[in-house]
């Protein structure tokens, strides 16, 4: 260990010693990674459990509302889930079928989320309580933990100015095991997010400087804070 400077000596090596300046190829570093999240693509990936039912209809959904609002060269969907039993399969018929009844495309092919996604992910969006506290835990760092959010936290009919609600009041039940009214109930909760969802990473989209928008209407969870959920833990770095 180094021995400690006592005395007038010490006074003289703080006052002459310079403040440390970024390096040039540090600044040149952070410039680009600015630019390069100035250009990007906005990255959202819906996640449930298997990825047939519940993330590629909130994928088929979302990207239809992108489309719709002009953004689909600016923001990229796709989903997965936590496992991969169904790794190459197409999505639940009963999926298809309600997706399809309701006007959206989907082509589908069932994929396991891995970690190293998150580095190139900016909302790793989870369909329920228990895929958000499994895919926190997956997460690397803080700042990728903290992407991950509950679909529902952005359906404005149910986040209010009130109590945060359990993480349970804002699953996206789980249809696999139900007949078809479980899929149209998904397929609502779905819709009822998406619009929300939309909006905030409109919002996200401004603050890059990739559209022209306005500051966040505080009506859904903003991208950029955590989602207040009653009894799910958020990493340190993820508080305001």
């Amino acid at each position: 260990m180094h021995s400690p400077i006592t005395g007038p000596a010490s006074l003289s090596a703080s006052a002459s010693t310079p403040s440390r300046k970024p390096s040039p190829s540090a600044a040149r570093d952070a410039s680009a990674r600015l630019q390069e999240a100035a250009t990007s693509p906005y990255r959202v990936c819906f996640v449930c459990t298997g990825n047939i039912c519940r993330s590629p209809m909130a994928e088929a959904v979302f990207r239809a509302r992108v489309e719709e609002a002009g953004l689909d060269g600016l923001v990229e969907v796709d989903s997965a889930g936590t496992g991969g039993w169904h790794e190459g399969d197409g999505a639940d018929p009963r999926t298809v079928a309600v997706l399809r009844a309701a006007g959206y495309e989907e082509d589908h092919s069932a994929r396991q989320f891995q970690t190293d996604w998150f580095g190139r992910l900016d909302l790793v969006i989870a369909l329920d309580g228990g895929h958000l506290r499994a895919l926190r835990r997956l997460a690397p760092t803080a700042q990728d933990a903290a992407k991950v959010r509950l679909l529902r936290s952005y359906d404005p009919a149910v986040i209010s100015d009130g109590p945060a609600p359990r993480s349970h009041d804002l699953d996206v039940p789980d249809p696999y095991y139900g007949g078809m009214a479980g899929f149209e109930e998904c397929l609502e909760m779905v819709e009822a997010a998406s619009e929300g969802l939309l909006t905030a990473v409109r919002d996200a989209l401004a603050a890059r400087g990739q559209i022209i928008g306005e500051a966040p209407r505080g009506t859904t969870a903003p991208v950029g804070a955590p989602v207040a959920v009653a009894g799910v833990p958020v990493a340190a770095e993820d508080a305001p």
